[in-house]
C-alpha cells in the first residue's frame, strides 16, 4: 500500500537524508517537509499523512507539542519520533502527547523502514536501545500533574517556547494570531504562575522541562 510520509527537522541535510531512505521504499512518498513545529502541524492538518517523523529539538514548537497538535488536526496520523535524546523523561513526554515510535537518529539507517512500516500499521515501534525505557515510561497515577511542565496549559507551553526562544510579544501574537494585548497577558499569568521574575528564569525552566534544548 502507498505510504504518505511527513519529515520535520530543522535541519536541510537531515530532511534531505530521511526523504532518500524513505523513498527507496516502493510506494512510499514524502509528501511534505517542515523545517519546524508549527510548519509541520499546518501540513498535517492540510495532507492528512500517514506517519509523521518528528524531531524534538524544533524551533517555534517542540516535538512534544507538535505531536499532540497533529494529533487533534489529523488524528489518523502516527507520530515517530526521530531524536538525539533517549531521556525517559522525554520518551515519557512523547508517549503521553500521542507519539507511537521512537528511534534514535544514529540508528536511523537501522531501524527507519521497519519503524514506519509499524506505524503505518499502527503497531508501536522503538529501537533496541531505548525500548526499556518507552516500557517504564508511563507514569503512576498522579505523577504526571507533579512535573512542572503539566503547571502549564498547551497554550501557555507555546507561549514559553517562543519566550525562550527570545521572541518579543508582538512577535508571539503574529505566531499564534492573537492579540498583542493577549500575548501580554498569557506571559503576565505564565511569569505568576511559575513564580518567575525574569526571561533569563523562564529559559532555565524551558531547557530543564525539555520545552527548548539547551
Amino acid at each position: 500500500m502507498p505510504v504518505r510520509i511527513l519529515v520535520a527537522d530543522d535541519h536541510h541535510v537531515v530532511r534531505a537524508g530521511l526523504r532518500t531512505l524513505l523513498e527507496t521504499k516502493s510506494g512510499w512518498q514524502v509528501c511534505a517537509e517542515a523545517s519546524n513545529g508549527r510548519e509541520a502541524v499546518e501540513k498535517a492538518g492540510e495532507l492528512k499523512p500517514d506517519v509523521a517523523v518528528l524531531d524534538i529539538g524544533m524551533p517555534l514548537l517542540n516535538g512534544i507539542e507538535t505531536t499532540s497538535q497533529i494529533r487533534k488536526v489529523s488524528p489518523e496520523t502516527e507520530i515517530l519520533i526521530l531524536t538525539m535524546h533517549d531521556s525517559e523523561l522525554m520518551i515519557r513526554g512523547v508517549l503521553e502527547a500521542g507519539a507511537r515510535g521512537y528511534i534514535l537518529k544514529d540508528d536511523a539507517d537501522r531501524h527507519l523502514i521497519a519503524a514506519v512500516e509499524a506505524l503505518r500499521r499502527h503497531k508501536p515501534y522503538f529501537s533496541s536501545r531505548i525500548s526499556a525505557a518507552a516500557l517504564q515510561a508511563k507514569p503512576p497515577l498522579g505523577e504526571a500533574s507533579a512535573q512542572p511542565r503539566h503547571r502549564l496549559t498547551p497554550r501557555q507551553r507555546e507561549i514559553v517556547q517562543l519566550l525562550a526562544e527570545g521572541k518579543g510579544n508582538k512577535e508571539i501574537a503574529e505566531f499564534l494570531n492573537i492579540s498583542v494585548k493577549t500575548a501580554e497577558t498569557h506571559r503576565a499569568n505564565i511569569m505568576l504562575k511559575l513564580n518567575f521574575h525574569s526571561i533569563t528564569e523562564l529559559v532555565r525552566y524551558a531547557v530543564r522541562n525539555h520545552i527548548i534544548q539547551s
